[in-house]
């Protein structure tokens, strides 16, 4: 068949509007947060899925698998819960949100676990991070090789804290196996992501799982947020016996994140307690989210964050915050400093050394493992 030749103006304007029409979809491909999973932890069944096994950021929900290598230190006995970890000027110069530590100030790994927990905070996961890999980005290899291990197949690490990189990657379903190895492997620590509050240097800090207490059998286990992740949540619950575990990926706000996650637990339940009860039926009556992939950022007092941040103003420690994980924080003020002094006074301290396996030994114990 023969080719009709296109005139010279009208050939470039085919190209431009295929450019653009693919410039838009790459656009909007990247721009994708939305993807939810909830399993019966029991038997593994999946009950509900959407977008699970598409690439997604994980933010603080990395948090998870930084305290899960730490509880594996912790049951090996690699570590105590009253070891003091040393704060490094890495560690120190995390974003928020973080507890301001300072270079040289220590902290206890119990109180390691409580800020992750419910502060989320960078630095103190960065402490945590070089204390079992002897640095952050290495640290990162072995919590990818401890991933591969547990089938989280479709993830790749790249730090400890969830901090914005456009190469951590995980998917609903790898971060579902996360929460079940989570609650199978360290029962004996899960308790810990039940915590309302934890408390450092005479503040407490509220839990920011806003679940915990209000929806019925929820006891645990984490937030986080960025830019481009949205709100994310990963929690479990049993009620009667039965526990699910339910993960919603980009939400537009953390209310209405909360909101979908509360009623997908509750959709696994009727299906649960009441066997007659169809479960695709169930969960047809969740609706997916109004702009699932739009994260709108918050606003405090009908202003937006970054504005408040900018004016110098606002409490930019809370993940939930816009500016908390994807922004410097502003240069602090004299009085915040000396605050800072007093929260974590430098002692003289030397972290005990430790017999660090390479990647590749931690990668072959852990196949061995999983044998």
């Amino acid at each position: 068949m023969m080719r009709l030749a296109l005139p010279p103006v009208l050939k470039a304007l085919t190209i431009a509007v295929a450019l653009m029409a693919a410039g838009l979809f790459a656009q909007s491909a990247h721009a994708e947060k939305y993807a939810s999973i909830v399993i019966d932890a029991d038997t593994h069944e999946v009950l509900h899925a959407r977008n699970a096994d598409e690439a997604r950021y994980p933010a603080s929900l990395t948090k998870v698998m930084t305290l899960y290598m730490l509880f594996d230190a912790l049951k090996t006995g690699e570590v105590t819960l009253d070891e003091r970890l040393v704060v490094s000027r890495h560690a120190a110069s995390q974003p928020p949100s973080n507890l301001k530590l300072r270079t040289g100030s220590t902290m206890t790994v119990r109180d390691a676990i409580g800020a992750l927990v419910s502060k989320s905070a960078n630095d103190v996961a960065v402490v945590v991070a070089e204390r079992l890999g002897r640095t952050e980005s290495r640290f990162a290899q072995l919590m990818t090789v401890k991933a591969k291990s547990l089938g989280m197949n479709h993830t790749r690490f790249m730090n400890a804290s969830g901090l914005p990189n456009t190469q951590q990657l995980t998917t609903a379903r790898d971060l579902a196996i996360l929460a079940d190895a989570m609650l199978t492997d360290h029962a004996d620590y899960y308790h810990y992501f039940s915590s309302s509050s934890f408390q450092w240097a005479g503040r407490t800090y509220k839990n920011h799982n806003e679940l915990l207490g209000k929806v019925d059998g929820v006891d645990g286990i984490k937030t986080g947020y960025t830019r481009a992740s949205g709100f994310n949540l990963m929690t479990s619950a049993k009620r009667d016996g039965s526990r699910i575990i339910a993960i919603m990926l980009g939400g537009n706000t953390s209310r209405s994140r909360n909101a979908h996650v509360e009623d997908l637990v509750e959709a696994a339940f009727t299906t649960l307690t009441d066997p007659a009860h169809d479960t695709q039926l169930a969960f047809a009556g969740v609706l997916q989210p109004v702009h699932p992939n739009d994260a709108a950022e918050p606003m405090l007092n009908g202003k937006r964050i970054s504005v408040i941040i900018a004016e110098g103003g606002g409490d930019a420690d809370d993940d939930k915050l816009v500016v908390a994980e994807t922004a410097p924080a502003p240069a602090p003020t004299p009085e915040i400093v000396e605050h800072t002094k007093m929260e974590t006074p430098v002692e003289p301290f030397v972290q005990p050394k430790t017999h660090i396996m390479s990647v590749s030994e931690y990668e072959a114990r852990q196949m061995q493992i999983a044998k």
